[in-house]
C-alpha cells in the first residue's frame, strides 16, 4: 500500500499536525511530524537526512548543488523519497527562518547536518560560501546572515523534480520570498515561481484556509516586487477565498479625553467564517471588548500614556454599517475575534504604509482601522508582532505617538531571542505576513533614530549590522565625509575587518578557501568609494565592474548615473543597458536610460525604457508622460529635427505634442493619448501634463477630454498667468466642433445620420454631445477666472448658436470692453493701435444692429451711439486720419435711427 502524502503535505503547510496515527507509519512521516512540531534537530540529524545530505568531496571546492549526492536510499519507494526531500527542505527553510526572523536560538548547527569526513571546514567557511552562492542578479546577500547554508540546501532540495508531492511549487514560492528579502534589491527569478501553483488552487478548493494562504503569499511576493496593484487584487481574492467579510465605515465616537461631542470615526467591521481550531481560551476579549487578559505568549503592547489621546477610540454607536450591510449586527466596540489567517490578510492590506501619496493606496487614516482590528484580539505571536510593527510605522510621523512608536519597535527587537512563545506558534503564520528579518528591524530602528536626529545612536546600530552605506550617510550628515572615506578604504584594504570571525578565519583557512570571499560585496564597497570620491568615481566604478566579472549591477547603475549627470549620454546608455540586463526590476535605472536615449534621439530605446518603467511602477506619472512623448516622436522624419520643440517642463515631464503632428501615424497618437490619460491619474495637479494631454486629445478626436484638460490647465495656472493660461486655438476648435452641427437637435440628428435627437447628443466629441462640456468649461472655469476678449467672443459664438441672443450680446459687449477699443485712453498716439480699435468699434456696432432687434426691450441704438461717442471723445488726436470719417458716419447713423424710432 503506497503512502498517502496529501495529509502530510497539508500538515507541513498549515504548521499543525492533524494526520491520523495510522498514516504516520513511515520514517518520512515521522520526520514530517518532527518538522511541524519545530524539532528541527531531530529531523536534520536523522540517519535519513545524513544519507541524503552526504558531502561528496571534503575539498568543498564545487558549488553546493554539486557537492552533495542527494541520493536517497535505493530501497525507498519514490513517493517516500520525495516526501523525505520535501520534509528536509522545509526543515532547512524553517531553521533558517528561526535564526534570522522569528527566534529563539536554534539548537542545531550546519556542520551537524552536513555529513562529511573529518576536515578543516568551519561553520564560518560554510556560511560564507552559502552567502556567496545566494548572491543573485548582481545583488549581494546580506553578509551577516546566519546559517545561510540551510536556505541554500532548501533551495537545492526544492529544485529537484517532484512527481508525487504536489505542494513543492508552493514551497519554492516560500523559499523564493525569503531569498529575496536577504538581497540588497529584489531581482527577477530565473524561473517563474507561479509555475505549478494554478493546479494547487484547484486542488485546495475544498480547503479555504489553504487556498487563502496560497493567494495571500502570491500577493506578498508581488508586493515585494513593487507590483502593488496586482498584489492588492490578490489580497482581495484571498479574503474571498477564506470567506472574510469586512467593511470600512464610520461610527460615532471619541478619540481624545476632553472631547465633548461624538464625531464620526473610521472603523473596520470584520467577521471570519473559517473554522477556528485554536482553543478559544487562548484568545482574549481584547482592547475593544473590555479588559484584556494578559497573555504570556504574545509580544508586549506598550500603552500610549498621552495626556490628550485615548488609548483607543471609544465608540458610542452600536450599528455603524450602512443599511443592507451583512455586518450590521456587529458592534464596533465589541467585535468578535478574527481567525489568524484573516488577520494576516487585513495586515497585508496595510502594506502601502511607506507610500507618500494618497493616490498610491491607503492613507494612514485608512490603514489604522485595519491594524487596530488585528491588535484588538491577539491570536498569534507572529501576527501580533507584525500588527505592532505596522502601528509603530503609522505612529512614527505624529508628535504625540512618535515616542511610543520608537519604544515599541525597540521592544519588538528585544523580544526576538526570548522564549515567550513556542517555535511552532511563531512559524504557524510566518509565511502569511511580511515580517522583516532581525537585521531589517534593527535597521528600521536606526533609521527612526536618524529621522529624530539621533545620528550617533543610529550609526552605532549601522556599524554593528555592518551596513556601511548607511554608516557613510551618517558621517556625511555629521559633515565628516573624510571619515566615511577612511572607513571604506580600511574595509577594502583589510585594515578594518567586517566581523571578528574574519580574523580567525584568515588564520586557519587556506588561500584557495579565502577566495570564496563574496565579490559582490567587495564591488559594492568600491561603488561606495566612487560615490564618496567624485574625482576618481569612474575609476572606482570600473574597478568594481572588473572585480565582479561583469555581474555588479550597482557598478553600472552608478557609472551610468555619473555619465548622465555630466551629459555624456552615449556612455550612460551603454552602462545602463548593462545594469538593466543584470537587474531589470529597478525602475530608476530604466528611467535614466530612457532620458539618456531621449537626449540622443534614440526614440525606440527611450520608448522601451519608459514602457518598462510603467510596467514596474504603474504610478510613475513622469514615465507615462515621457512614454507619450516617445510615441509622438516615432514614425516621423521630422521627429529628430524638432527634438528641441518639446513643451514646457523639466526633462522628466516632456511631451512632443507641439511637433508636426500631421506626419505622426494616428496609431502612435492614440497610444500617446492613452499613456497621458493613465499618467494623469497619478499626477492630477501637473498642468504641463494636462497641457500635453489637451493637444494630443484634440488631435485624436477626443474633444471632450481636450475640453476637460483645458479646464484643468486654467484651474492650475490662471492665478499666475491670467488670460495666457487659456489656449485660445484649442478653445475655438472646441466651439467650432459644437457649432458646425445644426442648432436644432432634430436637424443635427438627420445631418449626422443618428436618426433621433437623443442619438445626436450621444457623441461626446461634437455638436450637442459636446455642448454640455464646453458650456461648463466657460461658465464654471474660464469666465470666473479669465477676462479675455477672445474668450468672450468664443463664448458669444457658442451662445449665438444656441439662440441665446441677450447673453450673446452681453458676451460681445464684454469682449469689446476688454479689447483695444474699450481700454483706449486719452493721449494715445499709436496710429496702428487706433486703427485696430476703429475696427473693433465697427464690429460691435454691427453686432448691435444684428442682435439688438432680437432682444426684447433692448436699447441697442442708444448703446451703439454711446460707444461711438465715447470712443470719439477719447481719440480726437486722430481727427486727420481717413478712418475718422467712418466713425462720424456711424455716430450720425445711430443718432438718426434713434430719432426715427
Amino acid at each position: 500500500m503506497s503512502l498517502d502524502v496529501s495529509p502530510i503535505e497539508k500538515a507541513l503547510l498549515r504548521g499543525k499536525w492533524t494526520v491520523p496515527a495510522q498514516e504516520t507509519t513511515s520514517p518520512a512521516a515521522d520526520l514530517a511530524k518532527a518538522v511541524v512540531e519545530g524539532r528541527f534537530r531531530d529531523a536534520l540529524t536523522s540517519p535519513a537526512s545524513r544519507e541524503l545530505l552526504h558531502l561528496q568531496s571534503a575539498g568543498f571546492d564545487s558549488p553546493f548543488d554539486q557537492a552533495f549526492s542527494l541520493a536517497p536510499n535505493s530501497s525507498a519507494e519514490p513517493i517516500e523519497a520525495e516526501l523525505l526531500r520535501l520534509t528536509l527542505a522545509v526543515a532547512c527553510l524553517h531553521a533558517f527562518v528561526q535564526v534570522n526572523w522569528t527566534g529563539p536560538d536554534l539548537d542545531v548547527a550546519p556542520l551537524e547536518v552536513i555529513s562529511l569526513e573529518p576536515s578543516e571546514l568551519t561553520e564560518d567557511l560554510v556560511n560564507t560560501k552559502a552567502i556567496s552562492e545566494l548572491a543573485q542578479g548582481g545583488e549581494p546577500a546580506y553578509h551577516l546572515t546566519q546559517v545561510a547554508v540551510f536556505l541554500r540546501l532548501a533551495e537545492i532540495l526544492l529544485a529537484l523534480p517532484y512527481n508525487h508531492c504536489q505542494t513543492a511549487p508552493w514551497w519554492r514560492l516560500r523559499a523564493s520570498f525569503i531569498h529575496q528579502q536577504i538581497l540588497d534589491e529584489p531581482v527577477p527569478q530565473s524561473s517563474p515561481t507561479s509555475t505549478g501553483l494554478e493546479p494547487l488552487k484547484a486542488s485546495f478548493a475544498a480547503d479555504p484556509d489553504l487556498a487563502g494562504r496560497l493567494i495571500l503569499e502570491e500577493g506578498l511576493l508581488e508586493h515585494l516586487f513593487s507590483q502593488d496593484r496586482s498584489a492588492a487584487d490578490l489580497f482581495v481574492l484571498a479574503a474571498k477565498a477564506t470567506g472574510l467579510e469586512y467593511e470600512l465605515t464610520g461610527a460615532l465616537g471619541k478619540r481624545t479625553k476632553f472631547q465633548q461631542f461624538d464625531l464620526s470615526q473610521l472603523v473596520l467591521l470584520a467577521e471570519s467564517h473559517l473554522p477556528d481550531d485554536d482553543a478559544i481560551a487562548n484568545s482574549t476579549q481584547g482592547q475593544d471588548g473590555g479588559e484584556a487578559v494578559e497573555q504570556p505568549n504574545i509580544p508586549e503592547t506598550l500603552a500610549l500614556n498621552d495626556d490628550t489621546l485615548l488609548e483607543q477610540t471609544e465608540f458610542t454607536s452600536s450599528s455603524p454599517s450602512a443599511p443592507g450591510s451583512r455586518l450590521k449586527h456587529i458592534d464596533p466596540s465589541s467585535q468578535p475575534p478574527l481567525h489568524p489567517l484573516d488577520q494576516s490578510i487585513l495586515l497585508s492590506m496595510c502594506l502601502n504604509v511607506k507610500n507618500t501619496s494618497p493616490s498610491h493606496g491607503l492613507t494612514n487614516e485608512q490603514m489604522s482601522p485595519y491594524m487596530l482590528r488585528v491588535i484588538s484580539h491577539p491570536r498569534n505571536w507572529s501576527i501580533h508582532t507584525m500588527a505592532l510593527l505596522l502601528r509603530s510605522r503609522l505612529e512614527s510621523a505624529r508628535t504625540r505617538t512618535v515616542e511610543r512608536s520608537t519604544l515599541q519597535l525597540q521592544a519588538l527587537i528585544d523580544q526576538m531571542p526570548t522564549a515567550d512563545s513556542t517555535l511552532q506558534e511563531r512559524l504557524l503564520y510566518f509565511h502569511s505576513i511580511p515580517m522583516p528579518s532581525k537585521w531589517e528591524l534593527e535597521r528600521e530602528l536606526a533609521l527612526r533614530f536618524l529621522g529624530l536626529g539621533v545620528v550617533r545612536s543610529a550609526m552605532e546600530i549601522f556599524e554593528r549590522l555592518e551596513m556601511w552605506e548607511e554608516v557613510v550617510k551618517c558621517w556625511i550628515s555629521l559633515e565628516r565625509p573624510e571619515k566615511a572615506i577612511t572607513i571604506v578604504r580600511d574595509l577594502l584594504e583589510g585594515r578594518k575587518a567586517e566581523a571578528d570571525e574574519i580574523v580567525s578565519r584568515e588564520k586557519i583557512t587556506s588561500n584557495d578557501r579565502r577566495a570564496i570571499h563574496d565579490i559582490t560585496r567587495e564591488a559594492k564597497l568600491w561603488c561606495l568609494l566612487g560615490d564618496l570620491e567624485p574625482t576618481n568615481a569612474v575609476e572606482h566604478y570600473e574597478h568594481a565592474w572588473k572585480i565582479s566579472k561583469g555581474t555588479s549591477g550597482r557598478a553600472m547603475r552608478s557609472l551610468g548615473g555619473y555619465y548622465f549627470a555630466r551629459a555624456n549620454y552615449p556612455e550612460a546608455i551603454t552602462c545602463l543597458k548593462r545594469a538593466v540586463a543584470i537587474n531589470p526590476l529597478l525602475s530608476r535605472s530604466w528611467f535614466i536610460l530612457g532620458c539618456s536615449a531621449m537626449r540622443v534621439e534614440e526614440w525606440e530605446v527611450a520608448k522601451n525604457a519608459f514602457a518598462r518603467c510603467v510596467g514596474i511602477d504603474e504610478d510613475d506619472a513622469e514615465s507615462w508622460n515621457n512614454l507619450a512623448s516617445m510615441y509622438l516622436r516615432m514614425g516621423t522624419a521630422s521627429g529628430a529635427k524638432n527634438s528641441e520643440e518639446e513643451l514646457s517642463g523639466t526633462e522628466e515631464t516632456t511631451a512632443a505634442a507641439g511637433e508636426a503632428v500631421k506626419s505622426i501615424p494616428f496609431s502612435n497618437k492614440l497610444l500617446a493619448f492613452r499613456a497621458l490619460k493613465q499618467g494623469l491619474k497619478f499626477s492630477y495637479e501637473n498642468w504641463r501634463m494636462w497641457s500635453n494631454y489637451m493637444v494630443v486629445a484634440m488631435d485624436v478626436g477626443e474633444l471632450a477630454e481636450s475640453c476637460r484638460a483645458l479646464g484643468r490647465v486654467v484651474e492650475e495656472t490662471s492665478d499666475k498667468n491670467g488670460a495666457d493660461s487659456v489656449d485660445i486655438e484649442v478653445l475655438e476648435r472646441l466651439v467650432a466642433a459644437v457649432t458646425r452641427a445644426s442648432g436644432n437637435p432634430e436637424d443635427a440628428a438627420v445631418e449626422g445620420g443618428e436618426g433621433t435627437a437623443e442619438g445626436a447628443a450621444q457623441n461626446p466629441n461634437e455638436g450637442h454631445g459636446l455642448l454640455g462640456s464646453v458650456s461648463r468649461l466657460f461658465e464654471r472655469t474660464l469666465l470666473p477666472r479669465v477676462s479675455s476678449p477672445r474668450v468672450y467672443r468664443a463664448y458669444a459664438r457658442l451662445l449665438t448658436w444656441e439662440g441665446r441672443w441677450e447673453e450673446a450680446l452681453k458676451a460681445h459687449l464684454d469682449a469689446y470692453r476688454g479689447g483695444v477699443a474699450g481700454s483706449m485712453q486719452r493721449g494715445e498716439t499709436d496710429v496702428k493701435k487706433w486703427r485696430e480699435a476703429v475696427g473693433e468699434v465697427e464690429e460691435i456696432v454691427d453686432v448691435l444692429r444684428n442682435f439688438g432687434p432680437r432682444v426684447e426691450g433692448s436699447k441697442w441704438r442708444l448703446q451703439g451711439r454711446s460707444i461711438v461717442r465715447t470712443f470719439i471723445g477719447r481719440t480726437r488726436e486722430f481727427e486727420d486720419e481717413p478712418e475718422w470719417g467712418r466713425l462720424v458716419e456711424i455716430q450720425e447713423e445711430m443718432s438718426q435711427k434713434e430719432e426715427d424710432d
